[in-house]
């Protein structure tokens, strides 16, 4: 009989774990298709977050496109359609420029870590709660994949080479600043741009960090890639729906913010690393060559940039407080 009971007391238990997780079940859409590095870090950190809380929340995270486009989740958390979203900020930049600004200040950043700092302690957390709380939506955290490199069938090595090039940008500041340098950019969702590429559509393409450009064969189409990259370090973030957010118990509010800071350090980590791998493999390939681009080809590029952040600051008013914002952390920090 006591097998039985401690068999019925067991069964028991878990019937009442489950319905109390229940409680938070969040359905969250990624902007990254399943099978990819970054859907799978992702994963990783939808999973620790139900570890960390003992099974009290519970995120199904679904590949990009899922139940609305990469550019919608926004609205779609804003409706209740979704709870939140693992997206790039500057996909938004359609409703505010200053969601382009912030989500991808071209040339701003070196490494991951200065937008991570920037974010967490130079008012880049503050500023994003601000500027999203008028659609219903909490910046839980976020911060860089990591520098992303260039593919293109055409050598690359300065600014002069981007004169006509035709390129996939993504919306906003990126299209601006390849737009000044010269460069004939393309609007095209990053699952285009293989075929974009191997169709002749465009000849290069800012998509993403290089061992996802890589892992993804367009190497063997564009074998003419750009690396340490350093144009885009996109914004990548975790929000939720305002409302849910608030909803929640002070220590899994403080478990989710947690989770989010370890998220970014971890995303840019681990594609750091994989870049590194992938770098090695290519150059092994005679038939690819990576490029490197000077440090004064490197300033050339930067100075066309922060041109262009000066206007696209006057797009918006919550454009020109991003604009303030980065700036003035950037000279504080000694990075301009």
């Amino acid at each position: 009989m006591f097998p039985t009971r401690l068999a019925t007391g067991l069964l028991s238990a878990a019937f009442a774990f489950n319905a109390f997780a229940a409680d938070y079940t969040f359905k969250f859409q990624s902007s990254d298709p399943s099978g990819v590095k970054n859907f799978e870090i992702q994963q990783q950190w939808a999973d620790r977050v139900e570890e960390m809380t003992g099974g009290r929340v519970a995120i199904d995270l679904l590949p990009v496109g899922s139940v609305v486009s990469h550019t919608e989740t926004l609205g779609a958390m804003n409706m209740g359609v979704l709870d939140g979203h693992v997206s790039v900020t500057g996909y938004f930049s359609g409703k505010d420029p200053a969601f382009g600004l912030i989500g991808n200040t071209v040339g701003a950043w070196s490494s991951p870590d200065q937008l991570i700092d920037y974010i967490n302690y130079g008012g880049g957390y503050e500023l994003m709660n601000e500027l999203y709380a008028p659609y219903g939506v909490k910046f839980v955290g976020g911060g860089g994949t990591g520098l992303e490199s260039f593919v293109s069938k055409k050598p690359l090595d300065g600014v002069e080479d981007l004169k006509g090039l035709k390129m996939r940008a993504p919306e906003g500041l990126v299209q601006s600043v390849f737009a000044a340098a010269g460069a004939a950019p393309v609007n095209l969702p990053g699952s285009e741009v293989y075929t974009a590429l191997s169709k002749g559509v465009i000849d290069a393409a800012d998509y993403t960090v290089f061992s996802t450009n890589h892992e993804a064969g367009l190497h063997e189409i564009a074998e003419h890639p750009v690396y340490p990259g350093f144009h885009s370090l996109p914004l990548i973030e975790i929000a939720m729906n305002l409302e849910d957010w608030e909803k929640l118990p002070e220590d899994i509010q403080t478990i989710m913010t947690v989770s989010a800071r370890d998220f970014a350090q971890d995303i840019s980590a681990q594609l750091a690393m994989a870049d590194k791998k992938a770098v090695r493999e290519a150059r092994d390939n005679p038939d690819i060559t990576v490029h490197n681009w000077s440090a004064e080809e490197r300033r050339k590029f930067r100075t066309i940039a922060r041109e262009q952040w000066k206007k696209y600051a006057e797009q918006s008013p919550n454009a020109e407080k991003v604009y303030q914002s980065v700036t003035g952390y950037l000279e504080s920090q000694g990075l301009l």
